[in-house]
C-alpha cells in the first residue's frame, strides 16, 4: 500500500528508499506467512519459512514436508519465484511512474554492487528483467515436463529453481526423481539463473558475444566448472561412485549451492570431509551480480582479488600506481571500499550469528553452516541443519537470529543493518 502511494519528488532520498525496500520484505515474510497458520505452524516457523521463500533462501522448518497441503507447498515455492527476481523490482514494474522514487527503490534491493540499467527509465528496466525471467521460467516447466514431471512439481520446482531457492515439495528433495535428466536440466536452469540477466538482453539485442565478454560471467563459469571437476574426483576417489555419477552428483550440487539454490540430489552431509569443504567454500562466493543467485557474488570476489593483488605489488613498490579494471573500466577506489567494508560486515554478520547459535548450544559445524548458509540464501548447512534435515530442532533465539540473517543477506547487508544505526535516523 505505501508503494503505491509514492510520488516522484526531486526530494526523494536514499534513506527512505533503503527504509521502504528493508521494511516491505520484513512485511512480506510475516503477512506472507498467514497461510502457515492455518495448518498448524507456530508464528515464529510461519515467519521463517516465508522469509526463507521470500528471500530464496530455501532453509526450512518442515519435518514432514509431503504432509501439508499442495496448495501451501505451492505457495511456499510461489514465495520464492516472488522474491526471486524482488518484490520491489516488480512494483516498479507494474505501478505508475515513480521517477526518482523507483531509481532508488530499485538501487536498494538489487543484488550485487553495480546497477545495470538497460533503458534510461528504471521501470523499462524492470519490466525488461521481469520478462527475461519469466520468459525463462516457462521455458524451464516445459523442459522439465519433457522430461518427465508432472505441471505441478515442474511448476513449484521451476519457481524455487529460477529464483535460486531450493524449495522442494518433497522431504527428499530431487533425490525423490532418481533421474540424471531431470538433474542436468536442473543444472543447466540453475546456472543461468545465477548469471546476470541484463547479460541475457544485451547477448540477445545487442551483441551476441556479450556473455562471454563479461570478467565476472567468465570467472563465475570457471569456478563452477572447477570445484566441479574437484569434487568430481574426491567423490570418484573417495566415495566409490561411478565416474558418471560422481560427476553427476558433483556439477549438480556445486552448481546448486554456488548460485545458493540449495537443491540436494543427495545427502551430501553423508560425504568426505574432503568432499564436504568444496561444498562449503562455494557457499562464500555465490552467483553474479544482477542475477537471482545469493552470496557475496563473484564480482566482489573479483574485485577483492584484484585488491589484494595490487596491495601486495603496492608493499614492494609503494609509488607504484596502477589502477584496478574490470571489463575494461577503472575502478574507482570508493567502489573497492565499499565491497571492502561489505565483505568485512558480511563476514562479521556470519561469525557473530555462528557464535550465538553456539552459546545456545548448537554444536559448531551445525552453528557456522547454518550461518552461511542463511546469510548467503542458500538453504541447506551440515550436521542437523544438511540437505534431508531441516532447522526444526533449532531454538526459537536460533531461527530469529538466522530470520535476521536470511533478511539482511537478500538486501546485501547495509539495506537491513543501516535501519539499525543512530545516524539514520537523524534528520
Amino acid at each position: 500500500m505505501l508503494l503505491t502511494r509514492i510520488k516522484s519528488s526531486a526530494e526523494w532520498q536514499q534513506k527512505e528508499a533503503l527504509a521502504i525496500v528493508a521494511l516491505t520484505w520484513l512485511s512480506a515474510a510475516i503477512f506472507g506467512g498467514i497461510p502457515f497458520l492455518f495448518e498448524g505452524v507456530s508464528f515464529i516457523d510461519a515467519v521463517f519459512e516465508t522469509m526463507s521463500g521470500f528471500t530464496s533462501t530455501g532453509s526450512t522448518i518442515f519435518v514432514d514436508i509431503e504432509s501439508y497441503s499442495r496448495s501451501l507447498l505451492f505457495w511456499r515455492s510461489f514465495t520464492q519465484w516472488l522474491g526471486g527476481m524482488g518484490i520491489i523490482v516488480l512494483f516498479i514494474a507494474i505501478l505508475p511512474k515513480l521517477g526518482v522514487a523507483g531509481r532508488q527503490l530499485f538501487r536498494a534491493e538489487a543484488p550485487g554492487p553495480t546497477e545495470d540499467k538497460l533503458k534510461p527509465r528504471i521501470k523499462d528496466t524492470a519490466k525488461i528483467l521481469w520478462a527475461l525471467y519469466v520468459l525463462i521460467s516457462a521455458v524451464e516447466v516445459v523442459a522439465l515436463m519433457l522430461a518427465g514431471m508432472s505441471l505441478y512439481d515442474a511448476l513449484t520446482h521451476t519457481f524455487a529453481g529460477m529464483a535460486c531457492g531450493g524449495y522442494s515439495p518433497y522431504g527428499l528433495g530431487i533425490e525423490a526423481f532418481n533421474s540424471p535428466l531431470i538433474e542436468f536440466i536442473l543444472t543447466f536452469f540453475m546456472f543461468a539463473a545465477g548469471a546476470n540477466f541484463a547479460l541475457y538482453y544485451r547477448a540477445i539485442f545487442i551483441d551476441s558475444n556479450f556473455l562471454l565478454k563479461d570478467e565476472e560471467f567468465r570467472a563465475y563459469t570457471f569456478i563452477l566448472l572447477g570445484f566441479s571437476g574437484l569434487l568430481t574426483l574426491v567423490l570418484y576417489k573417495d566415495m566409490d561412485f561411478s565416474l558418471f555419477n560422481s560427476f553427476r552428483y558433483a556439477i549438480f550440487q556445486i552448481t546448486s549451492i554456488m548460485t545458493a539454490t540449495g537443491f540436494a540430489s543427495t545427502d551430501f552431509n553423508l560425504w568426505t570431509d574432503s568432499a564436504k569443504v568444496l561444498v562449503f567454500a562455494v557457499m562464500f562466493i555465490g552467483g553474479c551480480a544482477g542475477s537471482t543467485g545469493g552470496g557475496m557474488k563473484v564480482v566482489r570476489f573479483l574485485l577483492m582479488l584484484k585488491y589484494a593483488r595490487r596491495e601486495l605489488f603496492k608493499f614492494v613498490h609503494p609509488r607504484l600506481i596502477r589502477p584496478i579494471r574490470f571489463n575494461n573500466k577503472a575502478v574507482p577506489d570508493d567502489v573497492l571500499q565499499s565491497i571492502l567494508s561489505f565483505v568485512v560486515i558480511y563476514i562479521l554478520v556470519f561469525i557473530f550469528s555462528a557464535m550465538f547459535l553456539t552459546l545456545l548450544g548448537v554444536d559448531m559445524i551445525s552453528s557456522a553452516t547454518a550461518s552461511i548458509a542463511t546469510l548467503g540464501n542458500i538453504g541447506p548447512g551440515f550436521n542437523v541443519v544438511g540437505p534431508m534435515a531441516n532447522f526444526s530442532a533449532l531454538p526459537p533465539l536460533g531461527k530469529i537470529i538466522l530470520i535476521n540473517n536470511m533478511w539482511v543477506g537478500r538486501l546485501e547487508v547495509y539495506t537491513v543493518l543501516v535501519l539499525f544505526t543512530s545516524d539514520f535516523w537523524h534528520s
